[in-house]
């Protein structure tokens, strides 16, 4: 019989399932050995595609690499330099330069700072015609718990499923985070995974010329044997097909993942379950040669609260101050919550502290240019949670730090000169409260 098997001569026979998934974490990519892709350096060199490349690289901006030259300065001469790389890809000469390193500080971590590799403009043009290519392939194969750097998919997105998982009655939560993700990426794990698509042998070599070009940092060049750089184009596309193996056999043995780059979530009905699927995540994730960060990586009840993609989310323990019949959100005492977390509050405020020094050399007007985009992004990606009290202290916050650097002195007549209803409706000055959709028709 197909299927069984006998253990012994005294135990009885009994079935074995035949399961149909691939017995290698690396056959995920490829589980139905559906056919490769064999010939596809010809399409990243195609110059149409090569100018959509130069389109995107161009209206992300960025600095430049190590060759010191600018975007403007690429635009210059987009042609030749077009031309030049297209002819670098077909004679099979190409090779990227060592990615300029430049260290970052961690938001909400003083001291503490996070390598970011810049590669040329003229290598990110390349890497962003490969992704270019490479997302076709490689997007019908990423897991449906695997959010991040994809298209069509969001933070918010996110942030609902794992919102639906826990109201569903999965309260206990495997909060964790990878150590050192993209400067630890194993090459020798990454391009096998990537050979179970690709089989064009000039794209492959491609892809591990990025890997390896080098670094340059403390006024030398260092070999890149690990890792991808971060800041690199292609590199979110790279960590994708590294963590595709972890999130397919995590959701093949039942647990309820969610992960955003190398932050993730796991919920779970009970503690033991939560400690099972933590323990299980590390075996997985040590077969793919990565590391989960112990101190950031814990096991908590909603009670006491998680964060995530900036979110604090939590369940609530206080007494409400009015009585149920005075609450038009509908809020209940011990409802779920969801609110920026500290070091995203911090982070917002460091940057309006720092664009309105009292010494800063710009007028008022230019001023408010600058915060208005900082205001209306973090403040639209936080609107629709439990902020509205928040917003109103942050926005006369604002007023205040906006009073001080025209008056050069925090106590100052402000209020009366510079009313915020003149900053909001004459100058333009974007109200955080005013983003919040349920009061935002009264602005």
């Amino acid at each position: 019989m197909r299927g069984v098997r006998k253990l012994s001569r005294k135990s009885s026979i009994r079935e074995k399932p035949l399961g149909q998934r691939p017995r290698k974490l690396r056959d995920w990519l490829n589980p139905t050995g559906a056919r490769k892709v064999h010939s596809l350096v010809d399409k990243v060199y195609k110059m149409r595609n090569l100018e959509l490349a130069w389109d995107k690289v161009r209206r992300n901006r960025g600095a430049g690499g190590i060759d010191g030259q600018g975007i403007d300065d690429f635009e210059a001469e987009v042609s030749t330099n077009l031309n030049r790389l297209k002819k670098e890809l077909i004679e099979g000469s190409y090779q990227p330069q060592a990615v300029r390193q430049q260290m970052i500080p961690k938001s909400g971590e003083p001291g503490k700072y996070r390598p970011l590799g810049i590669p040329t403009v003229y290598d990110r043009v390349c890497q962003q015609a490969l992704l270019n290519r490479l997302e076709p392939i490689f997007e019908p194969v990423f897991d449906e718990a695997n959010f991040g750097y994809r298209k069509g998919r969001s933070p918010k997105d996110a942030l609902s499923k794992i919102w639906r998982e826990i109201k569903s009655g999965n309260e206990w939560i495997v909060d964790a985070d990878l150590k050192d993700f993209f400067g630890s990426v194993d090459h020798d794990k990454l391009m096998p995974l990537i050979n179970q698509r690709i089989s064009d042998g000039r794209v492959l070599d491609l892809i591990r010329d990025v890997l390896k070009a080098g670094c340059y940092a403390q006024g030398k060049e260092l070999p890149t044997e690990q890792g991808t750089p971060q800041g690199g184009v292609i590199s979110p596309m790279l960590s994708n097909i590294l963590l595709t193996p972890f999130d397919r056999e995590m959701g093949h043995k039942g647990y309820k993942l969610t992960r955003w780059a190398d932050d993730w979530v796991v919920t779970c009905k009970t503690e033991a379950e939560a400690r099972a699927a933590l323990q299980t995540a590390k075996k997985i994730l040590a077969t793919l040669g990565v590391k989960l960060h112990t101190g950031k990586t814990r096991i908590v009840h909603i009670r006491q609260g998680f964060e995530f993609l900036g979110y604090k989310i939590k369940q609530g323990n206080r007494p409400l101050k009015l009585s149920p019949q005075k609450i038009k959100s509908g809020v209940i005492c011990g409802s779920y919550y969801a609110y920026p977390s500290d070091k995203s509050i911090k982070h917002f405020k460091e940057q309006i502290r720092k664009r309105t020094r009292r010494k800063a050399p710009i007028s008022l007007n230019k001023l408010i240019e600058e915060v208005n985009p900082i205001i209306r992004g973090w403040g639209n990606y936080y609107c629709k949670a439990h902020v509205r009290k928040l917003f109103n202290q942050l926005s006369r916050w604002i007023i205040r730090r906006i009073w001080s650097f025209k008056y050069k002195r925090w106590r100052n007549s402000g209020w009366k000169k510079l009313p915020s209803a003149k900053l909001y409706r004459d100058m333009g000055l974007v109200n955080l409260v005013s983003l919040i959709p349920s009061i935002a028709t009264r602005y």
